[in-house]
């Protein structure tokens, strides 16, 4: 029996304290203005001291296994995509698993930063259709604000920290409706591994180090790679752009969300944003657009939605789901 990935539920979480625009023009060489302008933030969640990211990633998990009408028991795979992991090792899944009392399969993390909740989706997917697995979880979860550089305004204002995830259970290909995952397309190209990176790790430094961005030439590229990927997608599964319900992008810069729905043809109300609310929120960004989608009902069942991100590595990648 051909097996496919459906999802059975979607969660979010976004810790308490919030930071504005406002605030960071208190401190630094700005203003609401000049960062909404730019950008389209107007604030960000900031994870409190001591809140890791595996807490962040815990409390989306279970509002995502209460959606589903699951528990951590049921699951067969945990997948946590981060680039902010608690430790460097072990895995931060292997933390999240044991909290939410999962026993079987195995627990690990995906790092693809920006990008990497839809390759974590692509992993799950393919282990459900393979039959490794009929329950998955995916998380993505960030705590960034550990590693931005404050004093920087050109990056410390872009991002902010959170948690989505959703629950995949196989269904056969043949079930009515086709609600699955349609086909997922992933890329990376290492030549640009210095326009988006953290200066510090294990390897080459003692410290952590900070995120450092070439904008400008993120943005283009972005806009390159992204507007690809879209079409590869569509193609792979004999569909056009007027298919789509929703473009639910991951949430960097709301020039690049805008370019990519008017090259699809979309209008505003079609794409889903939430980066004034949210900022960047690297592999978070993804879930946590749905969540909000989901939860205020514009996304319902049998509706086509189309999720893509790029990141560092670069990496970038799309996924097409019948919801």
């Amino acid at each position: 029996m051909t097996l496919r990935s459906q999802v059975a539920g979607c969660g979010a979480y976004l810790p308490e304290r919030i930071v504005t625009n406002h605030e960071l023009a208190g401190r630094l060489d700005t203003s609401d203005e000049w960062i909404r302008q730019r950008t389209g933030i107007g604030e960000r969640r900031v994870a409190a001291p001591g809140e890791l990211t595996s807490d962040l990633a815990v409390r989306a998990a279970e509002r995502a296994l209460s959606n589903a009408g699951m528990k951590g028991s049921d699951l067969d795979l945990l997948v946590v995509a981060t680039a902010t992991p608690d430790n460097t090792f072990p895995a931060t899944a292997t933390k999240v698993q044991a909290r939410l009392g999962m026993r079987r399969g195995a627990a690990f993390d995906v790092q693809a930063v920006c990008a990497g909740f839809i390759f974590a989706l692509s992993v799950a997917d393919n282990a459900l259709r393979l039959g490794q697995a009929r329950t998955a979880l995916v998380v993505g979860a960030e705590t960034f604000s550990r590693i931005l550089d404050w004093a920087d305004r050109g990056t410390c204002v872009l991002f902010g920290d959170g948690a989505g995830a959703l629950v995949l259970r196989a269904v056969p290909a043949a079930a009515p409706g086709g609600r699955f995952i349609l086909s997922n397309h992933l890329h990376s190209d290492g030549r640009q591994y210095d326009i988006l990176y953290v200066d510090g790790g294990p390897s080459s430094t003692r410290c952590t180090g900070f995120l450092r961005m070439e904008g400008r030439e993120v943005f283009r590229l972005a806009i390159q790679h992204l507007s690809s990927v879209v079409d590869e997608a569509l193609a792979a599964n004999d569909l056009t752009a007027s298919d789509i319900d929703w473009l639910v992008p991951h949430q960097a810069n709301s020039r690049i969300i805008d370019g990519m729905g008017r090259k699809l043809g979309l209008s505003k109300d079609k794409v889903v944003v939430t980066i004034e609310r949210h900022a960047n929120t690297s592999a978070a960004s993804i879930p946590l657009a749905i969540q909000a989608a989901v939860e205020d009902g514009r996304i319902q069942p049998g509706h086509l939605v189309l999720m893509e991100a790029l990141g560092g590595g670069l990496s970038w990648g799309a996924s097409l789901v019948r919801w």
